[in-house]
């Protein structure tokens, strides 16, 4: 009789094999469904998630500046991009309490800022769903690699959030990257007599029981690090532009008087820009100044953007000029930078041309020729590396990125004439309008605009050459 391997033993396990592969599918195949723990940034590789898209944040925050205690709700909309067991949200410190998708309880997890929520059932691909996070705690401020302070700054009297590059996940869970952006409503409760200041345009006012509810709208897609909110006691003013666009302006009132003439320019720059950058992406306007050491910097926020203390005009001009460069079209990732940093510092250039000062020639001249800046060492640092490839995180916010930005801009402007020159600046606009873009989606652009133009030259040397170029 001959020798053969039992049946039994076999069939049951072509029986327990069979079971796992349906179990992993049932789950959604285990790793092979659960969305990336970034979004591939080359600077911030673990900021953003992979596999979803989120369309909408709808933020609910109670805060006392007594404790600093922040508590929040956040429903999450977004939609499935791959079937997905388990996806991710960054959220830096806070205490999760609870995590619901569809109204129903799910799993969870954290590691570092990453917050893993394991749904009951597997969300298919192209599926919308609602995430609902519960959270609260003392928010973190976050320290950049170049050492800025982000994230929930603690005022003299409230609060400010700010949140480039990486700081908004300090108080609201979501995908925390420029490449997803979505429509937002935020409210905010704080004791009465404060107030509390976000983005787009406030819907409702009320106050019950000692405390005041703010409700703010923004319609428009916003990248997360763009979202703010300024709890404090603030002095506003509403008022519209000359075409009906609402202003709205919140200002400390330790800067008000110093303030208000640069405040009160805002309908000037707003036609002005429009006149150079085209029609405006959003449906309101406006500024939030705080007291001078609260944040350190200024930052694009959109339709409302922060300074520290009273502002000069073209630093005005240049926040305002970030909600068409930098808010509405918006980089793909943290190298493409120098996309909303030179735009918004040739803005500087071009107003100071419109208004009696030195013309962008001369600015691009005393740059070039290293007399522009008071020291040799800021000088120098023009051209520290190609401001379409920062060295590292650290210098994503470093002069080449504005100045040799900026001149990578008049470069353009001086090959092609001032005629095609502002039809490309507001085409790439409003072709990018609400969106993200790369500089190779700028760089083509800008070829397909002026087909008959040789833009090696400023590609190779200006946009990625190091060091000065050997020629203006």
């Amino acid at each position: 009789m001959s020798r053969s391997a039992p049946l039994v033993p076999l069939v049951l396990l072509l029986a327990l094999t069979l079971t796992l592969a349906l179990a992993l599918t049932a789950c959604g195949g285990g790793a092979r469904t659960t969305g990336a723990e970034g979004a591939g940034d080359p600077y911030f590789p673990k900021s953003g998630n992979g596999g979803y898209d989120v369309t909408h944040y709808d933020l609910t925050l109670a805060y006392d500046p007594a404790s600093r205690r922040l508590t929040g709700k956040a429903e999450i909309e977004a939609r499935a991009e791959q079937d997905l067991s388990a996806f991710h949200l960054d959220l830096e410190g806070l205490k999760v309490e609870s995590v619901d998708v569809d109204g129903r309880s799910a799993g969870f997890s954290r590691d570092g800022q990453e917050l893993t929520v394991r749904p009951r059932d597997v969300l298919d691909e192209d599926t919308a769903f609602r995430t609902t996070v519960r959270y609260s705690g003392v928010p973190e401020t976050i320290t950049d690699p170049d050492g800025s302070r982000e994230g929930w700054l603690r005022t003299a009297d409230g609060a400010l959030a700010l949140g480039e590059p990486t700081g908004s996940m300090a108080w609201f869970p979501g995908n925390h990257h420029p490449s997803d952006k979505a429509a937002y409503d935020i409210t905010v409760s704080v004791p009465e007599g404060l107030k509390a200041v976000s983005n787009g345009e406030l819907r409702r006012e009320e106050t019950k029981r000692g405390r005041t509810t703010f409700a703010w709208h923004m319609a428009d897609p916003m990248a997360t690090y763009a979202a703010t909110v300024a709890i404090g006691d603030y002095d506003t003013r509403r008022s519209k532009t000359a075409d009906g666009l609402p202003v709205y302006v919140a200002v400390d009132p330790d800067q008000s008087r110093a303030s208000a003439k640069v405040l009160g320019r805002i309908p000037e720059v707003m036609e002005w820009a429009e006149l150079n950058f085209g029609r405006y992406p959003f449906s309101s306007t406006g500024a939030i100044v705080d007291r001078v050491h609260d944040a350190g910097y200024a930052l694009e926020t959109q339709t409302r953007p922060v300074f520290p203390g009273a502002p000069d005009t073209e630093l005005l001009v240049h926040e305002l000029a970030h909600q068409w460069y930098g808010n509405s079209v918006t980089p793909k990732t943290w190298r493409d930078m120098w996309l909303s940093e030179g735009f918004a510092t040739y803005a500087e250039w071009l107003w100071r041309e419109d208004h009696g000062g030195d013309t962008a020639q001369d600015t691009f001249d005393a740059l070039y020729e290293g007399d522009y800046y008071e020291t040799a060492s800021d000088n120098e640092a023009v051209w520290a590396f190609p401001p379409a490839e920062p060295p590292d995180a650290a210098r994503i916010s470093d002069s080449p990125v504005y100045d040799r930005g900026a001149m990578v801009i008049h470069k353009i402007r001086e090959t092609v004439g001032d005629d095609t020159f502002y039809d490309i600046i507001q085409g790439w606009a409003a072709a990018h309008r609400h969106g993200n873009a790369d500089t190779d989606d700028f760089t083509t652009y800008v070829e397909k605009a002026a087909p008959d133009e040789d833009f090696s030259e400023i590609w190779d040397d200006w946009l990625y050459g190091d060091g000065r170029p050997s020629s203006p």
